[in-house]
């Protein structure tokens, strides 16, 4: 029988190549929904109301999939997940061929609720190792986000013209087919007797309402919130404010493939630096490159500024979120993990759904200038309260060894 380390790597290679699968979901609807919405929409305004009912879905999503899992186990969520992916790329594809606006809206809708499970894939992967090994576990799951920005790119470049009378169609009918590459993966995980069975037993761990009144819960959340919700909140303006700004449809793609290169790339070595140098430091250094970034877009608007601003965006979302989902692993018992974990996700992603709908808006009545201004506040009163929790552990084990 395997050791549970050799099992934690499996399990964590496994279901980093279910985030390349799952990972081009998020990217394929995000980069084309709203030109399909420009096209189909009766009004300009809704154009972009497909990625924001992705987005609703991914937060309504978050409690009911943690329920399956806990009824059914991880693998059977995961299963459940990746057939509501097929679904998705089958329904969107199909209002595009029907030209119906409405059924196009309701497959980014279940593209939301399959994204809701790939979400909780880095959880998976920690609850099965072992303990030295669960930052690169997290960071190896991450990683497969990277494949899957190419995987998404790729899929949009090599579709777009078998089916030009419905366009992106057949983008998303790919999109399907790598949903439905996730079931063999999701059948060969090996998650062991407890964690397949989490919610098998009554539960018997503290009330939901304690843990997430500690404040240790409270500021991995905040992190997890200001990486995830200010990175989301700065991307989705920033190829708007680029065309604003007079700069190329061209570079604004460029500038946003930078971005995702430098969201995913480091995980190769991000859980090597939280070993080293601890969860807390390697999440506020997350957060201050997030308030770099608005720094530097505050200083000029040439391509150069956005490029290097939304690298640093991208970097910081990195450190700063698997930072803060390491943080949130020390807040619970084995048992209370399903609860805490959803309502973890419930929060960050409730709130990125939000960022999604009001960036545009800020945009529009505040510019890009008021966009990143906005971020500054925030990105500070996180550091401080990082700053705060690091002051005290570190007091803790003074206390300790005296």
């Amino acid at each position: 029988m395997p050791t549970i380390p050799d099992n934690g790597r499996r399990n964590a290679f496994i279901l980093s190549g279910m985030q390349a699968l799952g990972g081009a979901n998020p990217a394929l609807v995000v980069a084309l929904s709203s030109l399909v919405g420009q096209q189909m929409a009766s009004r300009s305004d809704l154009a972009t109301l497909p990625v924001g009912i992705f987005n609703l879905g991914l937060a309504a999503g978050i409690l009911p999939a943690a329920y399956l899992m806990r009824r059914l186990g991880r693998q059977g969520g995961y299963l459940i997940g990746a057939l509501l992916g097929v679904g998705a790329g089958l329904l969107a594809s199909a209002g595009i061929y029907a030209g119906s606006f409405a059924l196009f809206c309701l497959g980014t809708l279940l593209a939301g609720l399959y994204a809701s499970y790939v979400q909780s894939y880095r959880f998976a992967a920690a609850d099965n190792a072992s303990e030295a090994f669960r930052p690169k576990a997290i960071s190896w799951v991450m990683a497969g986000g990277l494949l899957g920005a190419v995987i998404a790119t790729q899929t949009i470049v090599h579709t777009q013209d078998i089916w030009p009378q419905h366009p992106f169609a057949a983008a998303f009918l790919a999109q399907a087919a790598l949903a439905a590459l996730v079931l063999p993966f999701a059948a060969a995980l090996r998650l062991g007797r407890g964690a397949a069975q989490a919610g098998a037993t009554p539960y018997t761990g503290r009330p939901l309402r304690e843990i997430a009144a500690n404040s240790r819960f409270i500021i991995a959340v905040l992190a997890g919130v200001a990486s995830y919700g200010l990175m989301n909140f700065l991307m989705t303006a920033s190829p708007l404010a680029m065309i604003g700004c007079g700069h190329s449809l061209n570079d604004s793609t460029l500038g946003i493939q930078w971005h995702i290169l430098a969201m995913f790339g480091p995980s190769f070595f991000t859980g090597g630096l939280i070993k080293r140098f601890g969860k807390i430091p390697v999440t506020f250094v997350g957060v201050l490159l997030l308030g770099l970034a608005s720094v530097v877009a505050l200083t000029g608007i040439s391509v150069s500024h956005f490029w290097f601003s939304l690298v640093l965006l991208g970097l910081g979302w990195n450190f700063g979120f698997i930072g803060a989902t390491n943080m949130v692993l020390d807040c619970y018992r084995p048992e209370e993990r399903s609860r805490v974990q959803a309502l973890n996700d419930f929060i960050i992603f409730t709130c990125v759904a939000l960022s999604s709908f009001t960036s545009g808006r800020v945009l529009a009545n505040y510019g890009w200038e008021g966009v990143n201004t906005w971020t500054l506040p925030i990105s500070g009163m996180v550091m401080l309260a990082l700053a705060w929790l690091w002051l005290q552990d570190r007091r803790g084990l003074r206390e300790a060894q005296a």
